[in-house]
């Protein structure tokens, strides 16, 4: 089972073997206020598997090796510090046993790689990689059962307990009257758990506001998965402010009375608290903390005046937030620096003699028409012939067609060459081969998908997003998108809009797709262009890019497009893959979780369409979130959950192409070129986008008519 933070990745880093070995089994002494070590410390939230598989990621095995840790004897009593004793010990062994594994493995592939001949190499690789899988799901077990024991059966406490979470705020009002629990949350009953086969199991079907923070604390919330899906859908019911402060208040009336004892009710809620607190910041910093200034500087000033004195655990947390800000603000200056042309000096160069060549050699065309035929596999009808290539005075520069461009992050910076690449045309793109093509497109959505989270796609209907990706308007900024749609988060919560970037860049794709085939002079050029991208496009979902491939069909869609004489003399086989993928849109619109079933999303990388998604959520989200009695509808909530928790899901398995930058930096520029463009004003400007009768013919049908004509009054 792979998840979000306990998964070990075969190329993970080495280099902190030694500390986290040393620190791994170490237990604090007297204070039961137990500051997690180096390990821990980065490992809170539960991950979407807990949100995605609720109280099935807990199975029957992990129940049974908890229960016979720590024992010697069958006849012995559980003690929960022998238990993560002998569990951080095993653990410690099998990552280490587990790193020298990969390190042996790297070496045969280097030895494997070196040898011309066949040898003994070769014949240890299969082994040595099915020992690396078992040894890999092995350490995932035993971290599964270490998140098991450090929520549930340490921190956890029972659902009678619940009242005292909620009204005990001070060290000195121990006796309260507790509202009865009854009024906080609502329960069914079930025949039977599918976990540990106990019966009359409760399972929460909704709450008020105050019960649902409430039961974050319960012993079954992190086993059922309700603390990551309480993570991804708070913000319907309660803002981060909300939310925080709930948090801060159980801190501060449990904090001195946390050393009383680690079995009692108190010392539980404050380390559940700050558990809590760090899988939030591990989780959503981006989408609460980072978009929430004030948020993110009252958690601050709270840890440093109230927390950092105490105990250590403050400084980690304070730790914590500088590491993932750090790490934010370094992925951003990493992404912006991508965007810039790598070696400019050589790579100009070159990119500007081709660029000058393809636009004033006619001799090219042999050279392209060999370049097209080796890069298909499907043979050309015999009515196609040498691509035609017009002198360079009849190119098209549609100046006055195209808007102004506007080179943001996304192009900015670009060598003059690469700001002349319409010169070109799309006469690259015909050069590269469809699966070069497919995995430059694929890196570049991958890289602006996993900058986004499961959050980003709730609300949508509020930020404008409708049943078709036009209704995201282009003129409008973020900033300024109306609120006048229904806003199912409460009116003070901060929602972070990335979502409607991500819907542009599908648009932009889309519109340039379109813009590259209707600026083609000649209908053979069309073809060619039409073919490449529809093999592109089943390249993409071939391998799990649905993302690209549904931009692709949007742009091959564009009512302009679906006009043009082009598609009459397209080879069948080719033409057959628009079926294919109108058919592979209708099996991503026909279910929520269509992507998620089976095992090959455990193994492959997979980007979802993020407008698909986000429909399924708008449909998730139709009808009232409330009962009656005004409690909210967990049910409803869980659902929501499930379904974006695949997005954590898909990004923890990353293609691994070879990014060819040069490539790359062409593709965003012909994208940002177009990406505003009027496809109907562009097809207007050519003559190959309309039906034409040849003259001759057209002549010969008026001279027939006027002889008929002559006829009759003869």
């Amino acid at each position: 089972l792979q998840r979000n933070s306990c998964c070990i990745d075969p190329g993970f880093a080495e280099e902190n073997t030694g500390p986290e070995e040393e620190t791994m089994i170490k237990i604090a002494g007297n204070s039961y206020l137990v500051s997690p070590s180096v390990p821990d410390f980065h490992g809170c939230s539960p991950g979407w598997s807990s949100a995605f598989y609720g109280a099935e990621c807990f199975d029957s095995e992990v129940h049974s090796y908890m229960e016979n840790l720590g024992k010697q004897k069958s006849s012995e009593s559980q003690n929960i510090d022998a238990k993560k004793v002998e569990l951080e010990q095993l653990l410690m062994m099998e990552t280490k046993n587990y790193r020298k594994t990969i390190k042996f493995y790297q070496k045969l592939l280097q030895k494997e790689r070196r040898s011309k001949g066949p040898d003994q190499t070769k014949s240890m690789l299969p082994k040595v990689r099915r020992q690396l899988q078992e040894m890999k799901s092995k350490v995932q077990f035993l971290e599964l059962v270490k998140k098991y024991i450090m929520y549930a059966e340490q921190w956890g406490v029972e659902s009678c307990v619940l009242p005292t979470v909620i009204h005990h705020r001070r060290t000195d009002t121990m006796n309260v009257a507790y509202t009865d629990e009854s009024s906080l949350l609502l329960y069914y009953n079930t025949e039977k758990h599918p976990c540990n086969n106990q019966n009359g199991v409760r399972v929460l079907q909704a709450g008020t506001p105050l019960g649902l923070m409430a039961y974050l604390y319960s012993r079954n919330a992190f086993l059922e998965g309700y603390v990551q899906q309480f993570l991804y859908t708070f913000r319907y019911f309660c803002t981060q402010e909300e939310f925080l402060q709930f948090l801060l208040d159980r801190i501060s009336s449990t904090l001195s009375s946390a050393s009383l004892g680690p079995s009692t009710s108190l010392t539980k809620i404050c380390n559940r608290s700050f558990y809590i607190l760090q899988a939030w910041i591990e989780d959503c910093y981006s989408v609460d903390f980072a978009t929430n200034t004030d948020l993110l500087c009252t958690l601050n000033e709270f840890i440093s005046s109230k927390v950092a004195s105490l105990n250590g655990y403050g400084e980690r947390l304070l730790s914590l937030l500088e590491d993932v800000s750090a790490r934010r603000s370094g992925s951003a200056h990493q992404c912006s620096s991508m965007d810039k042309c790598e070696e400019e000096g050589e790579d100009r160069k070159a990119l500007h003699s081709l660029c000058k060549k393809l636009s004033e050699d006619v001799s090219r065309k042999a050279f392209l028409h060999v370049f097209f035929l080796q890069n298909f596999n499907w043979k050309l009808s015999k009515g196609m012939g040498p691509i035609a290539q017009c002198p360079r005075e009849q190119l098209y520069t549609m100046s006055s067609v195209l808007p102004k461009p506007c080179y943001n992050s996304f192009t900015e910076d670009f060598p003059v060459s690469f700001a002349k690449a319409d010169e070109v045309g799309p006469y690259l793109l015909i050069e590269y081969s469809v699966q070069q093509l497919c995995c430059q497109l694929t890196l570049l959505q991958q890289e602006v998908f996993h900058k986004c989270h499961p959050v980003h796609f709730l609300n949508s209907r509020a930020l404008g997003v409708r049943d078709k990706c036009v209704a995201v308007q282009k003129a409008v900024s973020t900033e300024t998108v109306s609120l006048k749609v229904c806003n199912l988060f409460l009116s003070k919560c901060i929602q972070d809009q990335y979502l409607l970037q991500l819907l542009r860049n599908a648009e932009s794709i889309s519109t340039w797709v379109a813009a590259e085939i209707v600026t083609c002079h000649t209908s053979k050029l069309q073809v060619s262009l039409l073919s490449k991208f529809l093999l592109i496009a089943k390249c993409c979902y071939e391998q799990r890019n649905f993302a690209t491939a549904m931009q692709i069909l949007a742009g091959l869609e564009n009512l302009i497009v679906r006009q043009l004489p082009a598609w009459k003399i397209l080879p069948a086989k080719v033409a057959e893959i628009m079926e294919e993928l109108k058919a592979v849109e209708v099996f991503l619109k026909s279910d929520s979780l269509c992507l998620m079933e089976g095992e090959r999303f455990k193994t492959l990388p997979t980007i979802p369409s993020a407008h698909v998604l986000a429909m399924h959520v708008q449909q998730l989200e139709t009808g009232g979130f409330t009962m009656t009695n005004g409690a909210h509808k967990w049910a409803k909530l869980r659902n929501i959950a499930k379904v974006v928790s695949q997005v954590h899901a898909f990004q923890e398995n990353p293609y691994t192409y070879t990014p060819d930058f040069k490539l790359q930096a062409y593709l965003r520029q012909r994208i940002t070129h177009f990406k505003d463009a009027d496809i109907s004003a562009l097809a207007a400007d050519n003559c190959a986008n309309f039906h034409q009768i040849p003259a001759e013919k057209h002549s010969r049908k008026i001279q027939d008519a006027l002889r008929r004509m002559k006829a009759t009054f003869q």
